[in-house]
């Protein structure tokens, strides 16, 4: 069964498309619940709309990949809103859904790829955390279907 621990949305971009260039300041804003919409991505989300069938229309992270993070770096100030990740999750192994369709509270997702660690990652979780998070780094998906995502829901994928 997995469970939503956090929702979280961000009006820009803070990182992605800033490589070489300082970090941008829009803020990532934890919310109860988000709409997927098919094909759109996250209303209210930076990625909401952000080109035809993108790829990381929304991404997923686990809880116990942030654990076991901030426990083998001695970072226990990483933060789950750091992730920069929209659905942080527990009771999943995401590396297993690259390549399948599955579902969270009605909602049914297609999942394309490991959502690679970028430097950033480094700046925004601590030191050592882009080449720890290699191989558990998110889930970027497509959503297949509409419907809306509330935080501490879960029934199964």
């Amino acid at each position: 069964m997995v469970r939503i621990e956090h929702l979280f949305i961000s009006p820009g971009h803070n990182f992605f498309g800033h490589h070489g260039l300082p970090a941008g300041e829009h803020a990532i804003v934890a919310v109860e619940q988000i709409e997927c919409v098919v094909g759109r991505g996250i209303r209210g989300d930076r990625f909401y709309d952000h080109k035809e069938d993108y790829k990381g229309q929304i991404t997923f992270f686990a809880m116990e990949v942030l654990e076991a993070l901030r426990w083998e770096l001695n970072l226990p100030d990483a933060q789950p809103q750091r992730t920069r990740r929209n659905v942080l999750v527990r009771g999943a192994d995401l590396n297993t859904l690259v390549g399948e369709e599955f579902e969270v509270q009605g909602v049914r997702f297609a999942g394309v790829e490991e959502c690679h660690p970028c430097d950033w990652m480094d700046q925004a979780l601590g030191p050592g955390a882009q080449a720890w998070l290699q191989g558990r780094g998110s889930l970027r998906c497509r959503i297949l279907t509409d419907g809306v995502l509330r935080r501490d829901g879960g029934n199964g994928t």
